[in-house]
């Protein structure tokens, strides 16, 4: 009972402690020129909450004045500082939007960019939002050629491709895994087509001919003899495309299984 009694008398004391604190002042005040300072306060001292808190109340009031702009810019950081970056994005482009020619409209730009970098999930996931960060970043690029910016954007779109590639690379082996070869090649071809800069391209390429040859071993005997040729073929590309890897020596290695395996069907 005792203990009862004094969590009820922190809870109220907390009630009168929150409803007496100075941000609760600010809140109550009708002067809008002194929210505004106080908001700009807390925006200084990272106390977002706060400072959001204040500018969405101001935001209608203050609309079309001389604070407009500063109010607008820094409600937009305030989401991202708090980690929305859905509003942040939205609030970045309708700066944007109503300010076109403010001399923040680079920096807001990228920002708007980057909130879509952020919401990137990992590369077992959808990745709708990394790819595009990648479009956006390139715009960003193209929109603003000599922007300091843009190494941090190129760097950005690398990453972003980096994620693609995991992310197909394991539907592929998921493919193999499972003994799906065909469609596993298939499919690790389609990963080195979508992305032919990739710098481990020799491995993917690889696994194309790993695929192919055990689909081929895994045929009916009527159809091993043209699934071996494309295994040789793979090989003769692998060749071609790859004269230096040091991964040359075991794709030709499947070279060799597969024209062993086409004299004994001939025969």
């Amino acid at each position: 009972m005792r203990l009862a009694k004094y969590s009820i008398f922190l809870v109220l004391a907390a009630f009168m402690f929150g409803a007496c604190s100075p941000f609760s002042k600010v809140l109550k005040s009708k002067d809008y020129e002194y929210k505004l300072r106080m908001a700009d306060q807390y925006f200084v001292k990272k106390k977002y909450r706060y400072s959001q808190q204040l500018y969405e109340e101001l935001f209608p009031v203050f609309k079309g004045t001389q604070h407009f702009e500063d109010l607008y810019y820094k409600f937009a950081y305030c989401s991202f500082y708090l980690h929305d970056y859905m509003s942040a994005e939205n609030l970045f482009k309708g700066f944007l939007d109503v300010f076109p020619n403010s001399a923040r409209s680079e920096e807001v730009d990228y920002m708007h960019a980057y909130c879509f970098y952020k919401q990137s999930p990992k590369p077992e996931l959808d990745q709708t939002n990394t790819l595009k960060t990648m479009g956006m970043m390139q715009t960003f690029i193209n929109t603003h050629p000599g922007s300091e910016r843009n190494k941090e954007a190129a760097e950005i779109i690398s990453k972003c491709q980096d994620k693609l590639v995991i992310k197909d690379f394991n539907n592929s082996l998921l493919y193999y895994n499972v003994g799906q070869y065909r469609a596993a090649a298939i499919s690790f071809a389609g990963l080195l087509n979508n992305h032919p800069e990739v710098p481990n391209a020799d491995e993917y390429k690889l696994w194309v001919v790993r695929s192919y040859y055990k689909f081929a071993t895994l045929s009916i005997l009527e159809k091993q003899h043209e699934r071996f040729e494309q295994v040789v073929n793979e090989v003769h590309d692998f060749q071609d495309r790859y004269p230096e890897s040091k991964l040359l020596k075991e794709a030709e290695h499947y070279l060799t299984l597969s024209q062993n395996n086409l004299k004994a069907i001939a025969k």
